[in-house]
């Protein structure tokens, strides 16, 4: 889940030179391995099957971890595996020290922690502290308790306006869509206090003021640390404290603060957790989910003493275009080099329309607000443009993420019956949006259709949990792997030159222009001494610079000479 903020606008002059202190890339740099790694997120309900019900499950992350280690990444981060109802996949909570039945149990989950360790891949989990699920014990403690008992100031619990207090207490609006304030019922069957909850009813929202819910994270953190897990990924990081006093949200967000968005008590919580992470050998990791439009106050979060990294949205929320890239590139590096945080780059994730079926679309840009059914999109000049954004981004200083499937150059999914939609947004929009199940689809690793392209046992007649296209054998990780030029083979090949190149674990970055390329429709910089990376956004070839040799492109070059449209290339600078 995601605050969906508006995105901040710079320009950037040309020749302009961004330095990003990195760490070391050696695998023996405990301490600075996620400073230059590539991290791939799965989400589990959709990864691999191994027990054939139809649902992804950890057993069938350990069936498949050669499959990542032949990818070349050097971490996992899961979406939530804990006990949940799921209704809201999984990022509604019932107990963070069990993992949910359809997955396996702590004993797996220990497993695969430690054979993926022996593997060099570390494990990166997913905390959601502004709120849990409202089947977990806290809180139906707090629905059976009074009015301002112990068990309800763990929560946000408060009367209502007007009459009888039959008016929602604000009105915030919910990412969701739809109100924040749900009205509970007193046990005689009269109306009671309204409890918040920034999505869905199902989730509400903790009270971060009360000390019983900072230790319990705390403790929540090293269960899983003491379990090997190498970080967190911290849901939502900017919304858990919210203003006691509640007022409304201001218009003018520039002259006023927001009620419950990145607010000043936030950042001694962050400080805890840091200390605690930093008293284990190695240090544990701390990455944020921290969107927000101001970059001075999303740097805050990145001091020394607070998180390691956080998710850069701006960069994956830009359109295919060279200048509005270069300018997230830009603000993003300045923003972060100050504090020597490393910056993070990622296409998209399971929130996020897949970037085959966005780059082709005539707004290429992402918006939750935009998404509709029936948006025309060209597949074929997407993948193009995916496979070449997936080389920008491998090249720039920093962390690469990797969602499950965008290797694989996957689509999204929008023929989804919607009768199978599960995702609360597209219910909470009164099904105008088609949420965000389309990304979320099981992956295909066979190509013959028995057991759902293999992501099920091949015995199993169970479909899985969200239905396949029936096209998908083209993109199956069998069909892929047989490829020399397929999108899998792509990311192998990206994925290792990182880490091997000197130039790319290390080298400052250095924007490149030529008065013969088309003004504003080619993206090119260097990394240290040699390497550069060139992307021509433009609708003609434009030459490379003279005496270049070419290591990568993205696509078919027909002349070696020329870099074809919506294609970048990898080149050693003469």
């Amino acid at each position: 889940m995601l605050w969906r903020g508006g995105h901040p606008v710079a320009t950037a002059p040309k020749g302009t030179s961004v330095t990003e202190r990195m760490g070391g890339n050696d695998s023996a740099d405990q301490e600075g391995w996620w400073r230059n790694a590539a991290i791939y997120q799965i989400y589990v309900r959709s990864f691999a099957d191994a027990n054939g019900d139809g649902t992804g499950d950890l057993e069938g992350v350990r069936s498949r971890l050669a499959y990542l280690k032949a990818l070349g990444v050097d971490a996992i981060w899961y979406t939530p595996w804990y006990l949940s109802p799921l209704a809201d996949g999984g990022y509604d909570v019932a107990d963070y020290r069990a993992i949910d039945p359809q997955f396996g149990d702590l004993g797996s989950a220990e497993r695969l922690i430690a054979e993926a360790n022996e593997l060099g891949i570390r494990t990166i989990i997913d905390v959601v502290p502004n709120h849990v699920s409202n089947e977990h014990e806290w809180f139906q403690a707090a629905l059976a308790a009074e009015p301002g008992s112990p068990e309800r100031a763990r929560f946000i619990f408060h009367p209502g306006k007007g009459e009888n207090g039959n008016e929602i207490p604000t009105n915030w609006v919910s990412d969701f869509q739809g109100t924040t304030w749900t009205r509970t019922t007193n046990p005689d069957g009269t109306a009671g206090e309204w409890y918040l909850h920034l999505f869905t009813p199902e989730q509400p929202d903790l009270n971060w003021r009360n000390p019983e819910v900072i230790q319990e994270h705390l403790d929540i953190l090293k269960f899983w640390f003491d379990r090997g897990a190498a970080g967190i990924r911290i849901d939502s990081a900017a919304l858990p404290v919210k203003d006691p006093t509640f007022p409304e949200v201001p218009a003018d967000l520039s002259t006023q603060p927001h009620p419950y968005v990145a607010r000043p008590e936030l950042h001694n919580i962050y400080r805890g957790w840091r200390m605690l992470a930093d008293s284990y050998d190695p240090p544990r990791v701390l990455v944020g989910e921290v969107w927000l439009p101001d970059l001075d106050e999303f740097a805050k979060f990145l001091r020394p003493d607070e998180m390691h990294t956080a998710f850069n949205f701006d960069f994956m929320s830009r359109p295919w275009d060279a200048a509005q890239m270069r300018t997230s590139i830009t603000h993003t590096l300045n923003a972060h080099e100050p504090i020597g945080a490393p910056a993070t780059w990622v296409l998209s994730n399971h929130d996020i329309t897949r970037p085959v079926t966005r780059y082709g679309r005539r707004d290429s840009s992402f918006s939750f607000l935009a998404k509709r059914f029936n948006t025309p999109t060209d597949l074929r000049l997407g993948t193009r443009r995916a496979r070449a954004a997936a080389m920008i981004t491998a090249a720039l200083p920093g962390v690469l993420y990797v969602y499950q499937g965008d290797e694989l150059g996957l689509p999204e999914y929008e023929d989804l019956p919607q009768d199978t939609i599960q995702d609360p947004m597209y219910f909470r929009s009164m099904k105008l949006a088609p949420g965000r199940d389309g990304c979320r689809v099981p992956l295909p690793w066979t190509v013959e259709n028995a057991g759902n392209f293999g992501f099920s046992p091949a015995t199993t007649e169970v479909k899985s949990w969200l239905p396949q296209p029936a096209g998908w054998s083209e993109f199956a990780v069998e069909a892929q792997e047989q490829d020399q030029d397929s999108t899998l083979n792509l990311y192998r090949h990206i994925i290792a030159e990182r880490k091997e190149l000197p130039d790319l674990a290390h080298g400052e970055l250095t924007w490149l222009d030529n008065p013969q390329w088309p003004e504003h429709r080619v993206l090119a910089f260097r990394r240290g001494q040699r390497f550069a990376s060139i992307t021509n956004c433009a609708d003609q070839p434009i030459a490379l610079p003279a005496g270049a040799t070419v290591r990568r492109a993205s696509d078919a070059q027909p002349d070696p000479t020329m870099v074809a449209p919506d294609t970048t290339v990898w080149i050693d600078l003469a």
